[in-house]
């Protein structure tokens, strides 16, 4: 009962506040259901209860992990979201509210789903709701970068239903009847057709890896997160691509149950290794703040996938990363839309001199720099690490070298932007924003929880992650 709970939650609160017609009562909404959510998640990693019949709804340690990810980047975002609403109260906050509860339901949902069709159709109503977010500033921009979501989005759905038909085809030819519960197509993988199965998986890995914006299905990503306002960017980084990568492991647990890990593994390493590279190298020169997160992300995410292609030691760094990268990238999203704010742009050349004229938002990003481009001691660091050495002991030798290189290149490409914006004289002209302390505190406390990963992993946490990467390691 506590899984429904943790989806019925946000969704009533989405309704309560689309009617509710006080301003401040819509906004505080957000933390106290964030709080509500949390508390559930953490009492739901403590003590987890039997799945729902017949196997609808189930935690496992990778979904345990990504509802702990996604359950605290909520909460932080929600804390973010009541100065920042209150500062933004001429666009009106009834539909951001609404909008951002019902993706947290829909979010809990995908985690929660074991059956292929209820995620898919989970995974696709939380993006579909986060569009209207993006839009949140009613300009040409935003409202481009909404549409080419939004079509981005419907290729994606129609790819990744594919996929799933022709898994469920793939039973119906071996057992005679057709079941997409993940515990039974986990179970009875050996007896499925090998033909329609490996067709199904590279139509379901193209659509969850455009959900996830793994290069070269990244054009959406710019151009969405660098319109969005920073809270929406926050979710979108964090919690919406790690819900992705959930949905598209599910599809590697039963190739590999199926006697197909090797296929599975180089379409994997295959997409990490493009990401990687194409993220990195757009991320050098590029003049706007937003932009050059999404692109960070595309890194990241590359990341994850390479990681996990791999195997071992370099799969329990990926498990890491989902973490460390949710919070890094989440807190620098936020810093980057108080940054926007302060000097009225986004874009490098009006952006100087941010430890001076906001001196918090201004040390938080370039702390957030450091984390991000895996700076020890922060997690990021640890878990890069761990892909790297899992590359070598498994004798990934070229996508060894393509990682180290890239990653190096993308810290070129982030400290030539960070250092533009936070040293140097601040313009003169610019819009009167001070830092607050709701505004700060979040980000701060998502960055100082990525340092903790890096100087200690607790063992509930570690056991978590390598209970986590072992999924990927039970093969027939």
């Amino acid at each position: 009962m506590l899984l429904i709970a943790l989806i019925a939650l946000p969704l009533v609160a989405a309704g309560s506040a689309l009617l509710l017609s006080d301003h401040r009562w819509r906004s505080a909404l957000l933390p106290i259901t964030g709080a509500l959510h949390m508390g559930l998640a953490l009492f739901l990693f403590i003590r987890p209860e039997a799945p729902l019949a017949p196997l609808w709804l189930d935690l496992d340690p990778l979904s345990t992990l990504v509802l702990l990810v996604t359950g605290g980047l909520f909460f932080a975002c929600a804390l973010y979201a009541l100065p920042y609403l209150r500062m933004r109260r001429e666009w009106g906050n009834r539909l951001m509210v609404a909008g951002q509860l019902a993706f947290l339901s829909a979010v809990s949902l995908a985690v929660a789903a074991r059956h292929l069709g209820l995620m898919w159709f989970a995974v696709e109503a939380s993006t579909f709701i986060s569009a209207p977010m993006i839009y949140f500033f009613r300009n040409p921009l935003s409202l481009e970068a909404t549409w080419k979501y939004l079509i981005n989005s419907a290729v994606s759905v129609a790819l990744a239903m594919l996929g799933i038909l022709f898994i469920a085809y793939a039973r119906l030819s071996g057992e005679g009847h057709t079941d997409l519960h993940l515990a039974h197509l986990l179970e009875h993988g050996t007896q499925l057709d090998d033909s329609w199965l490996k067709a199904g998986f590279a139509f379901y890995t193209v659509g969850f890896a455009t959900k996830m914006g793994l290069a070269p299905v990244h054009m959406w990503k710019p151009d969405a997160y660098g319109e969005a306002p920073g809270l929406v960017g926050a979710l979108m980084s964090g919690a919406l691509a790690a819900v992705a990568f959930l949905a598209l492991l599910r599809g590697v647990q039963i190739m590999d149950v199926a006697g197909q890990a090797e296929l599975a593994r180089a379409i994997l390493v295959g997409f990490g290794l493009i990401s990687i590279v194409i993220g990195a190298i757009s991320m050098v020169r590029q003049p706007d703040i937003k932009r050059l997160l999404a692109y960070s992300s595309v890194k990241h995410m590359g990341i994850l996938v390479l990681g996990v292609g791999i195997g071992g030691l370099a799969a329990y760094g990926a498990m890491l990363h989902l973490v460390c990268n949710a919070f890094a990238k989440s807190a620098a999203f936020l810093l980057s839309g108080n940054l926007q704010r302060s000097y009225g742009s986004k874009q490098l050349p009006d952006i100087q001199g941010a430890l001076t004229h906001v001196p918090a938002s201004g040390n938080l990003y370039l702390i957030s720099f450091l984390a991000l481009t895996g700076t020890p001691p922060f997690g990021l660091f640890i878990s890069e690490l761990l892909v790297f050495i899992g590359a070598l002991q498994r004798h990934y030798i070229p996508a060894a070298v393509i990682l180290l290189l890239s990653l190096g290149v993308a810290f070129v490409g982030f400290l030539q932007a960070v250092t533009r914006a936070t040293t140097g004289q601040a313009p003169d002209a610019r819009p009167a924003f001070r830092d607050h302390w709701l505004l700060v505190l979040p980000p701060a406390l998502l960055l100082l929880l990525t340092l903790l990963l890096g100087i200690t992993t607790p063992p509930p946490i570690a056991a978590l992650l390598a209970d986590a990467a072992a999924l990927f390691e039970v093969l027939p």
